[in-house]
């Protein structure tokens, strides 16, 4: 399942001293969030960056022996060696012309998902009417169509804004910003607070404490959601199909905006908030911590500001649909608007789900986990022309994105192609079955990755690198612990 390429030399790495790595990792959170710009992400520097790819400091440690980590076992029963490379070893294989990013490219794009929404929507508009399709039925499965196509040209927008964020869509902060704030907010996305969230994102992939999006339970966790005791879960019968389905099915339909809400699946430590926004609150209903309250402890005191203009780009979008909506009526505006809005809402949490769930992936305790580690912790997906067009390649060059999240994505694929030899076998794909093996592996990790624990022959460092188990007798069993 995962893809393996020939390893490259490894550049000499100079050591540094834990105290020095832990100096350096503290500087590197006090970072503002917005303008998190590494030095070497490109070579045209942009405050608009919020790539985390300057991790590299912290990267050069000197790798630990493999003897500190005992031995280390996936789910699929494959041994697991931590990477040895660092972020330099990354950039260096990177060719220069693939950090070029342009505006006037990158706005070609977006008149083109627009211009494809819009001759959707005349067509579908003007033709599906009883006068051309007399036939109920065949009306309704047009409409159904419907849905479906402005569902994936709306997620195309969603990814461009995505690329704004990261400053990737162009060397301007401001048409950044701009561009990105309109199409998300189109999108009912708050932009600004989604960015900065999405920024710590990707400070702390693979981090169980401090991730901020699907961060996977733990044996302690998932037992206790369960009502059961941990060490029980070795024993339990599996998880019945329908469960599942139940599972999957509210996942794809309310994960996103329950997420935004609610702050679903990131992390629950939020009393580590530095300047004390996270006294008290957890994850949940009406706590504060969501991507719309200007005091969420996702976020710091100098960044209100920016939730604020986020939440008027929403009050804007919304009263411009109230107005629609007195104008055509509900069922129309829920036809041409909020149905495809769904299926921008599925893909999204489709896409970001199956980025970093996989058999295969590690997670890791704070004390083992960098930045090198964490972003090898993501899986690049195959989706055939949906994927690589109509949704600009977000599935298929993931784990690239998470070294160099500046790099554009219509260079995506070649800077890919430039930094497998250096990722070795830490390189990871699946892109059997194509879009229909995408899809499927929704199913699959639902049923496989249900929460995350040490191998049994971890010893040491291999204690904080965890790895996913499940109770429906599937890949490596779980650890049978003593009552």
């Amino acid at each position: 399942m995962a893809s393996t390429a020939t390893a490259s030399g490894k550049a000499a790495k100079k050591p540094i001293t834990r105290r020095a790595a832990a100096a350096a990792a503290a500087d590197f959170e006090s970072s503002p969030s917005t303008a998190a710009q590494s030095p070497v992400d490109s070579p045209r520097h942009s405050a608009s960056s919020t790539s985390l790819s300057s991790m590299s400091e912290l990267d050069d440690i000197k790798p630990a022996s493999a003897d500190d980590f005992g031995k280390l076992i996936d789910l699929n029963g494959n041994e697991f060696k931590v990477p040895d490379y660092t972020i330099k070893d990354i950039r260096d294989a990177i060719p220069k012309h693939c950090f070029e990013r342009s505006a006037i490219r990158s706005l070609s794009y977006v008149a083109r998902d627009f211009v494809c929404l819009a001759v959707t929507f005349t067509l579908f508009h003007n033709f599906n009417t009883s006068e051309y399709v007399p036939n109920t039925a065949a009306r309704g499965v047009l409409w159904a169509a419907y849905s479906v196509l402005q569902g994936l040209f709306g997620t195309g927008l969603w990814v461009l804004a995505h690329e704004c964020g990261h400053g990737a869509f162009s060397p301007s902060k401001t048409i950044n910003d701009f561009v990105g704030w309109v199409l998300h907010s189109l999108l009912l996305v708050p932009y600004f607070s989604w960015q900065m969230s999405h920024s710590k994102h990707h400070k702390s992939t693979g981090n169980i404490e401090r991730d901020m999006v699907f961060v996977p339970r733990t044996r302690d966790e998932h037992a206790s959601k369960i009502g059961r005791l941990t060490h029980e879960l070795s024993e339990l019968t599996e998880e019945t199909p329908i469960a599942t389905l139940i599972n999957v099915v509210a996942q794809q339909l309310f994960g996103w905006p329950m997420y935004l809400i609610t702050n679903v699946t990131g992390h629950n430590y939020h009393e580590k908030q530095r300047e004390g926004r996270g006294v008290g609150k957890v994850n949940g209903w009406f706590t504060g911590v969501n991507h719309f309250n200007p005091s969420s402890p996702l976020y710091e005191n100098r960044d209100a500001i920016l939730v604020i203009y986020s939440d008027i780009g929403l009050a804007l979008v919304g009263t411009g649909l109230y107005f629609l909506i007195q104008k055509f009526g509900f069922a129309n505006i829920a036809l041409w608007y909020f149905i495809p809005y769904l299926w921008v809402n599925h893909w999204l949490v489709a896409i970001t789900y199956l980025q970093h769930t996989d058999p295969t992936l590690p997670h890791y305790h704070s004390e083992e986990w960098n930045f090198v580690r964490g972003a090898a912790a993501t899986i690049d997906r195959e989706f055939g022309f949906v994927g690589r067009h109509l949704l600009h390649g977000i599935i298929e060059t993931h784990v690239l994105h998470h070294y160099v999240s500046t790099i554009p994505f219509y260079n995506a694929d070649e800077a890919t192609e430039a930094i497998k030899p250096v990722m070795g076998v830490h390189y990871r794909s699946d892109v059997r079955g194509g879009p229909i093996g995408f899809l499927k592996a929704i199913w699959s990790s639902a049923r496989s990755c249900q929460w995350v624990e040490p191998s049994e022959g971890a010893t040491d460092k291999g204690k904080n690198v965890l790895f996913y188990r499940n109770h429906n007798g599937i890949g490596t069993q779980p650890a049978t612990l003593s009552k």
